[in-house]
């Protein structure tokens, strides 16, 4: 399975919060985020890694160059307006055959449900994407996420509604199908990744949520504690 990784964010509110590293390299417990997926990845059947980072990420750049890892790994530099413009970049790297799971750089969650999330869609050939989903609820904006009683995802929103258990964890496995919608939404003028899962739903692509106990993520200086005392825990 290929694997992508957007680390095209500037960290800004960490950094405003007295963090110096750039987001990608923050430690948690004494690993970096990137090390940490790495890691997760290749442990999950990685076929290939491809990752895009901004222009001004000196250090990150140096890092990814000098990492030596047991698949390849495809390295954009690139400043792009969003994450979704991010995942645009990375279409070269994903299109083909088979199956990919997309994810930001700072998502911190249980190891075994990540396993069990890919076994998953990898048997599930019904759906066009499984969406990793959680009910833990701390972020500044999250976009929650409707479904039905067989967790088939039937729309997004910014704000909560009584119906609407979960939130999206950041977390994307999509099939080549979804993914060939990538260049449409972009010239219809598609923005934010939200904006994307929205435009699969109303394509009548079939996507389905993953349900996660908990994913946090390192936004700002208080969750890498957050996130350290939660890896510790299990």
């Amino acid at each position: 399975m290929k694997y992508a990784l957007i680390a095209a964010g500037e960290g800004s509110r960490l950094l405003s919060e007295g963090i110096k590293e750039p987001k990608p390299l923050v430690k948690i417990n004494g690993i970096t985020l990137l090390n940490r997926l790495f890691r997760v990845f290749i442990d999950n059947d990685a076929e290939s890694i491809c990752i895009i980072i901004n222009e001004k990420m000196e250090e990150v750049r140096s890092f990814l160059e000098n990492i030596k890892l047991p698949i390849p790994l495809n390295v954009i530099v690139k400043t792009t307006p969003d994450s979704f413009h991010s995942f645009y970049e990375l279409l070269p790297y994903l299109r083909g055959e088979g199956k990919f799971c997309l994810t930001t750089v700072d998502p911190i969650f249980h190891e075994s449900e990540f396993t069990n999330y890919i076994k998953c869609f990898k048997e599930d050939n019904d759906c066009d994407a499984l969406m990793a989903v959680t009910d833990y609820i701390d972020d500044e904006s999250p976009l929650y996420v409707k479904t039905n009683q067989n967790l088939d995802i039937t729309g997004y929103a910014n704000h909560v509604y009584p119906d609407y258990k979960y939130i999206s964890g950041g977390i994307y496995c999509m099939n080549q199908q979804a993914l060939s919608l990538l260049p449409r939404a972009m010239e219809e003028g598609v923005k934010r990744m939200r904006g994307f899962q929205q435009y699969l739903v109303d394509a009548g692509m079939s996507l389905r949520a993953y349900p996660f106990t908990q994913i946090i993520d390192i936004d700002h200086a208080s969750d890498i504690a957050k996130a350290e005392h939660f890896l510790e825990k299990h």
